[in-house]
């Protein structure tokens, strides 16, 4: 009797408690090489895909007249103040604030080393009559919570417009925050986007420029899916 056959078949009735099933796996060249492939394409279009990744973070600009301009003054950059002098000699606004940080001595006033600062910056950017606001930065998410204080401020001084002075790659997430707090007060928030030291086209050059972009993309995406959308459930 031919014991090969015998062994190859099966009872019928295992056919209710087994199946045979073929797989098909890639061999880790192939694997290798869409890798490489991937990130070779990646390098190619660095031009293309890094340029859309900054443009995705600035906000689109604004200029306008308006009520007053607000000097974005998380990380002082002269920049930004020299860009806010230049809106109010250009006859943008008639008043210019600068939320900065309070003093933890005195609730009722700001910190004296950040107004220091604050004044130093706006007298060397010739920007005349800088109005200083102290806020609060010591509750998260920071940047939301300093704008509802703009916001009570904006409210009591009856004022109706700003244009946002900021720092462009974080100028996508300042001008979805102020719309978002400003809009339901009646109040007109604009964007103006200030570049500084990394532009559009040459932040990948230096690990400085790739740490910042970087940071500034996860913000982003952190108010836009998670602080904002919260803040509004809470509202309700």
């Amino acid at each position: 009797m031919d014991t090969s056959a015998r062994v190859g078949r099966q009872p019928s009735w295992t056919r209710f408690l087994f199946y045979r099933r073929e797989s098909l796996r890639t061999t880790w060249t192939f694997r290798f090489g869409i890798a490489f492939l991937v990130v070779t394409a990646l390098i190619l279009s660095r031009e293309y895909w890094t340029v859309w990744i900054g443009r995705s973070l600035i906000c689109a600009e604004e200029i306008v007249p308006s009520d007053a301009i607000v000097v974005e003054n998380f990380d002082p950059s002269y920049l930004v103040f020299e860009k806010a002098a230049a809106l109010q000699q250009a006859g943008l606004a008639p008043r210019v604030l600068v939320p900065t940080e309070a003093s933890h001595s005195d609730p009722r006033g700001v910190s004296v080393v950040y107004e220091g600062i604050a004044e130093v910056m706006a007298r060397v950017a010739h920007l005349r009559n800088p109005e200083i606001i102290p806020v609060w930065e010591d509750r998260e998410p920071i940047t939301l919570n300093v704008v509802y204080q703009v916001r009570d401020v904006l409210v009591r001084e009856r004022l109706r417009s700003v244009i946002v002075v900021t720092p462009a790659f974080r100028s996508r997430r300042s001008a979805l925050i102020y719309t978002t707090v400003l809009t339901p007060a009646g109040i007109r928030a604009r964007c103006v986007p200030v570049f500084g030291e990394h532009a559009l086209e040459t932040w990948p050059r230096s690990w400085h420029g790739i740490e910042e972009v970087g940071l500034q993309f996860f913000k982003l995406q952190f108010y836009r899916f998670g602080a904002l959308p919260r803040a509004a459930f809470d509202r309700e």
